[in-house]
């Protein structure tokens, strides 16, 4: 068909329902990537907007719980300068970005989701700005804001009286610049764990995604290969990721974008595959601001908050006004009219955009590793990309505006915020992170794992563990010459390094009891079948209990973490390094092997479960999700989930912030630069309309591990 306003601009659907444009120019084609955009995911688009506006109280639900989202989002401020941003933009990317608005709008404008009109809300033109806003959110709402989350839950740790010796263990070499006493007089306005659980009264006096390559000397093909399984939330229809194949006579574009943002964020063209993790980078920090009559101190004066008042008009409800308070060290938690101490806090990527969306247009035309890696190292948000071309090169670069710090501090501890040396000294270079050319393994992984070594400037502080790393890692070496099939079975491997590494301390400590004899002879597998998985979980959790409960924060706060929260999820290698230690002072007058034995005793003592009973999740449509009978589609599921927190294939279900979320490979992806294409497998289907044949159309062949192909269709 040709496509309405550019009648130059063609699209087609192949038989999976993926959209490929042809046009001869650059702008016509990112007309065409708008236009599939609003067709498919018109509602995704329009709400996502509608959410970093702040704006869900006016245009969605008047109800409390949108006011805090509302709230939240005000308080990020992420559309504050998108204007100026996008007058940073180069002429010739502002006229590609351009035209992908106007294919949005082209369609969007034309036709207007049901969902929208049913709840009143009419349609506005898609801007650059727009995109910007989303480039924004996307950044943090991966997994950058669980580094804000692990730095405050240390201030509520602190103040819980959790000592030094148990915070080093927790977070060993970060704590430079600590001052208990200081962090002992914040006010925390938002806390990880809720004024309603109480501390432990006794304590006053103490405290998801892979992606690897290949180099062609490891490969059947004797050309490099790329995986990459992005763990998001997929609770949800439709899913974030969009794919997609642009085409012109000379060249091609395929793989998975993101709608509101004009490229192709993981895939690849004739010469070049990419593929992108979140990297735990510390681009977060907070510093403590000693406040008084609406002003802060600095050094050895008092200067004055910019205030910013924010009107949220509510459906059905009068306007809610908010102030936000804010210096140089980001957004006030707290009043600083009533004198006191409070947290500010900064993102290093809120203000930027406009070289991130440069970059993914520059994909378009970037031929080699060593091209990529300077594009790719460009963009503003902090991700692990892995390179590979036809020439045969494969590479690393992470990206991302990482903050210079003093010496001797991580960027974990809020340091004192009067003084100007803790403030940031710019950021790092792109050649200073992370990144490598050629390794000599023959290959690279990343986990969301320590990487701090291939660069100059240490740029993660708490990452997660590397037990999925050091699986896939273990793979590839296995492997021998390397086809499709191997990478497809990484992505699905449900092995946990983690349990390997616990069953080895527990076996000899293990009850004489069927469950106990079931839990020493499991594979350390989290196949659905698997009994022992269910098994392992519950004492892992009852281990956590007595060991950051009883022993510790208090049974109702460790209940809390593991239960409210996703810092256990995030970050299980810090508490990991705690339970597998020898001696501990979190232990208390207990031994590990004391610890281990009443965790088992207790915890065995449940009936045996498939792990996959209690791995059911339901996809909740996104604006009427649980509201409406089930038989009529808008939701789909329960499917169950293999995998655990360390396996490759990641099948995380946990609540967070009051609701269910989770983590498993949204999209699953294996590029072989021998072939044009790819071969890809996504958790949901194209559209998000639910009476398209597209709705969740490949639900059932991920959810079986299934892979479809990819390809460019010439002319």
């Amino acid at each position: 068909m040709r496509i309405p306003g550019r009648p130059q601009v063609e699209m087609e659907r192949d038989r999976h329902g993926i959209c490929h444009v042809r046009a001869a120019a650059l702008e016509d084609l990112f007309y065409g990537l708008g236009y599939c955009h609003a067709l498919d995911r018109s509602l995704q688009l329009q709400l996502m907007r509608i959410l970093g506006q702040g704006r869900a109280s006016e245009l969605l639900d008047g109800s409390d719980a949108a006011l805090a989202i509302d709230i939240f989002f005000r308080r990020m401020a992420w559309i504050r300068g998108v204007s100026e941003e996008a007058a940073r933009l180069q002429p010739g990317y502002r006229a590609v970005c351009e035209a992908y608005c106007q294919g949005i709008n082209a369609r969007l404008l034309r036709k207007r989701p049901w969902e929208l009109r049913m709840l009143g809300v009419r349609p506005e033109a898609w801007t650059v700005e727009d995109c910007l806003l989303l480039a924004r959110m996307t950044g943090y709402l991966t997994l950058a804001q669980s580094q804000a989350e692990i730095e405050r839950l240390l201030v509520e740790l602190v103040q819980a009286g959790v000592g030094d010796a148990a915070l080093e263990e927790l977070f060993p070499g970060l704590l430079g610049g600590l001052d208990r006493a200081l962090l002992q007089k914040v006010q925390l306005g938002e806390r990880i764990v809720p004024e309603a659980v109480r501390w432990h009264p006794a304590l006053s006096a103490s405290m998801a995604s892979n992606n690897w390559v290949v180099a062609g000397s490891r490969t059947a093909s004797g050309k490099p290969m790329l995986a990459n399984d992005p763990h998001l939330e997929i609770n949800r229809v439709p899913n974030v990721w969009y794919e997609v194949s642009l085409e012109s006579p000379q060249r091609y574009l395929c793989g998975a974008s993101m709608p509101g943002l004009p490229g192709v964020i993981v895939g690849r063209n004739a010469e070049l595959a990419w593929g992108a993790t979140y990297t735990f980078m510390d681009a977060i920090d907070s510093w403590v601001e000693e406040c008084r009559d609406g002003k802060f101190r600095r050094a050895d004066s008092w200067e004055p908050f910019e205030e910013r008042t924010e009107v949220i008009r509510r459906k059905g409800r009068p306007d809610h006004t908010v102030t936000f308070y804010e210096n140089l060290h980001g957004v006030l938690d707290g009043d600083p009219r009533q004198a006191g101490f409070y947290l500010a806090t900064r993102w290093a990527s809120a203000e930027g955009g406009a070289r991130s969306l440069e970059a993914t247009q520059k994909l378009w035309e970037t031929d080699s590793v060593e091209q990529g890696r300077e594009v790719l190292g460009q963009i503003e948000t902090s991700w692990n990309w892995v390179l590979a071309d036809r020439e045969g090169n494969i590479g690393y670069q992470m990206s991302g505006r990482l903050p210079l710090r003093r010496e001797g501090v991580s960027g974990l501890v809020a340091l004192p915020g009067w003084e100007p040396a803790n403030d940031w000294q710019g950021f790092a270079r792109p050649d200073q992170l992370p990144r490598c050319l050629n390794p000599e393994a023959g290959y690279f992984v990343t986990a969301n794992n320590d990487l701090n070594r291939w660069g100059e400037v240490p740029a993660i502080n708490v990452p997660m563990g590397d037990y999925r790393a050091r699986r896939i890692e273990a793979c590839l070496e296995a492997a021998g010459p390397m086809q499709a099939a191997e990478h497809k079975a990484i992505q699905l491997d449900v092995y946990s390094l983690q349990a390997q590494q616990f069953l080895e301390l527990l076996r000899p400590l293990l009850p004489d009891t069927p469950q106990g004899k079931l839990l020493a002879g499991w594979d350390c597998s989290y196949g659905l079948e698997s009994e022992g998985a269910f098994l392992f979980e519950c004492f892992y959790r009852r281990l956590f209990g007595l060991v950051f409960g009883e022993q510790g924060l208090g049974a109702e706060v460790a209940a809390h973490l593991l239960g409210e929260t996703g810092i256990p999820v995030d970050f299980y290698a810090n508490f990991d390094r705690v339970l597998l230690a020898e001696s501990s002072a979190w232990f208390g007058e207990l031994r590990r092997e004391d610890l281990f034995r009443q965790a088992a005793a207790e915890a065995l003592q449940v009936e045996p479960r498939r792990w996959g009973d209690g791995q059911r999740l339901t996809l909740s449509h996104i604006v009427l999700g649980g509201k409406l009978p089930r038989w009529l589609g808008f939701d789909r599921g329960p499917i169950e989930l293999a995998g655990g927190r360390a396996t490759p294939r990641q099948g995380q279900i946990y609540r967070s912030a009051g609701r269910a979320t989770s983590f498993a490979g949204s999209l699953r992806m294996v590029c072989d630069l021998a072939e044009d294409g790819l071969t890809s497998s996504l958790a949901g289907g194209p559209s998000d309309r639910r009476f398209s044949r597209w709705y969740c159309s490949e639900l059932a062949a991920w959810q079986e591990g299934s892979y479809k192909r990819v390809e460019p269709r010439g002319e």
